[in-house]
């Protein structure tokens, strides 16, 4: 177990070292940062990559198995109703659990933070439903997403201006580590249940649908309070005598992040132990890895919210501000786009879908190919994303066109991919983007004069929706590639059958 961890920990370095990298050649170069945020940043780094490493060994020992059982176990059940009210509750429930759920709440300022939650957790829960009665019916994905779109396209011109960034970056922060791994196990379980040939590709495609959800019921909000007042708590970089109080500002935030975490894990586990006694009974050495997996996963999300809040979002904050008074500002786009090809590596969920897509396909769609194809779309979105800042213009001229081609390319892109470029949408923002470069963007909007509710938010929006360009693109690649071999060897009269290789490597060369 100990060479596990050890695995997971010098993985999770690797992530992280190219950011750390990153912010310490700003210090030394453009935006340099006071001593005492430097060793909060140091020291915030440190206890991400513990924790990542210690939260991916544990979603992979209770959180993938406790939902693929469960999964599995639903798709059994012939009782359509029942199959509704469970998988509801059940995405609710891990919903209202998401740390970065919490972050959305504050901001919208002119709702209470119940109805804000609440709202989000009814989004997800419902469209948690339709993507696994979509898995049990065969419906296509496609079809799905061009209708609900097309419906959120249409409930945004009801809604305040003003709003419509916070809604659409809902989408993203809702779907994050805890609620991904789960998911992603769920759809793995119901998919299993399926005698198709299909069924591997119908694993992929809830982290998708659910993703609509919260920006949907964001705009019902939107319509019903006309909002047009959303707060961000701007990040005040607070001062220390010395060393030994910087380690005090850590310690003293665990316990808040620990409970925020022990929370969260409550109700997936109270729900997974009425599974077993009623349903699943699992072994006890199945049961007692489990177990082990859930503390894991319990230390790693801790450690990972102490080292992100307390050392990332006040330095992104910083950095972005910096970088807003230089003459050269116009160097916030390369800078942006340079920490959005490494950041999105970093985040937790990321890891978790990646060796899902390696493992259901057999190592045929590689991880480091799908990584490659994150960091370039990430970083395509924040070079928009600081341009927007800049020139000031509206969200709707990026994601109108942006998703249009996204839904258009969904009908000639094999399905797979479609699945796996929608689903990467909603777990390429995580805690990691969320404390880093929404802080990041609103430094530089606050210090060029600009609308911090028009111009800064948004970028969570601009990052979901890149992958499902990017992605589908390389899908469509690979199918041509693969009629134009099915031709040629049509061509010269073989009836040999020919493997057609899953290597992305292949397909873009």
């Amino acid at each position: 177990m100990n060479e596990k961890v050890k695995s997971k920990i010098r993985e999770s370095l690797s992530a992280i070292l190219p950011i750390t990298f990153i912010v310490l050649l700003l210090s030394f170069t453009v935006t340099p940062l006071p001593t005492e945020l430097m060793t909060l940043f140091l020291i915030g780094a440190i206890l991400v990559i513990v924790g990542i490493g210690l939260f991916s060994l544990g979603a992979e020992m209770a959180m993938s198995i406790i939902g693929e059982r469960i999964g599995a176990r639903i798709a059994k059940s012939k009782n359509i109703f029942y199959i509704c009210v469970v998988i509801f509750i059940l995405g609710a429930i891990i919903t209202i659990a998401e740390p970065d759920l919490k972050v959305l709440a504050t901001q919208v300022s002119a709702i209470p933070e119940l109805i804000t939650t609440l709202a989000v957790a009814i989004g997800v829960g419902i469209f948690l439903v339709i993507a696994f009665l979509r898995i049990i019916f065969k419906v296509p994905l496609s079809y799905l997403l061009f209708i609900f779109y097309g419906i959120t396209f249409f409930l945004v011109q009801f809604v305040p201006k003003e709003f419509w960034a916070v809604a659409f970056d809902s989408g993203g922060v809702t779907t994050g580590p805890i609620t991904v791994p789960f998911i992603l196990a769920l759809g793995v379980g119901a998919a299993s249940m399926r005698e198709s040939s299909d069924s591997e590709n119908d694993s992929f495609g809830l982290i998708a649908l659910c993703s609509i959800g919260p920006i949907i019921t964001m705009l019902i909000l939107g319509m019903i309070f006309k909002l047009t007042d959303v707060s961000y708590a701007i990040y005040e970089i607070k001062s220390f005598m010395d060393t030994h109080e910087i380690g005090l500002a850590f310690l003293n935030a665990f316990p808040e992040y620990a409970k925020e975490v022990g929370i969260a894990l409550i109700p997936i586990i109270v729900f997974f132990a009425i599974y077993q006694v009623f349903a699943i009974r699992l072994p006890k050495k199945e049961l007692f890895k489990i177990l082990v997996g859930l503390i894991y996963t319990f230390l790693g999300l801790a450690l990972f919210l102490v080292g992100v809040n307390i050392g990332f979002l006040p330095t992104g904050y910083f950095v972005g501000s910096k970088i807003a008074t230089l003459e050269y500002r116009w160097i916030a786009i390369p800078i942006g786009m340079m920490i959005g090809y490494f950041i999105v590596i970093a985040e937790p969920a990321v890891g978790i879908l990646v060796k899902q897509i390696s493992d259901l396909t057999d190592g045929g769609i590689p991880e480091r190919a799908i990584k490659f194809n994150l960091s370039i779309s990430i970083a395509l979105a924040l070079g928009l994303a600081m341009l927007r800042i800049f020139l000031q213009f509206s969200i709707m001229y990026l994601l109108i066109p942006g998703y249009a081609i996204a839904l258009l390319l969904s009908f000639w892109t094999p399905k797979i991919f479609t699945a796996i470029a929608f689903d990467s949408g909603g777990v390429a923002t995580g805690p990691i983007t969320t404390t880093f470069l929404i802080p990041f963007s609103i430094g530089i909007c606050s210090n060029i004069g600009g609308n911090i509710l028009t111009d800064a938010f948004g970028v969570i929006a601009l990052i979901a929706m890149m992958p499902l360009i990017s992605i589908q693109i390389s899908g469509l690649i690979f199918k041509l590639k693969q009629n134009r071999i099915a031709k040629m060897a049509s061509a010269v009269g073989t009836n040999d059958i020919i493997e057609i290789d899953w290597e992305w490597e292949n397909c873009l060369n």
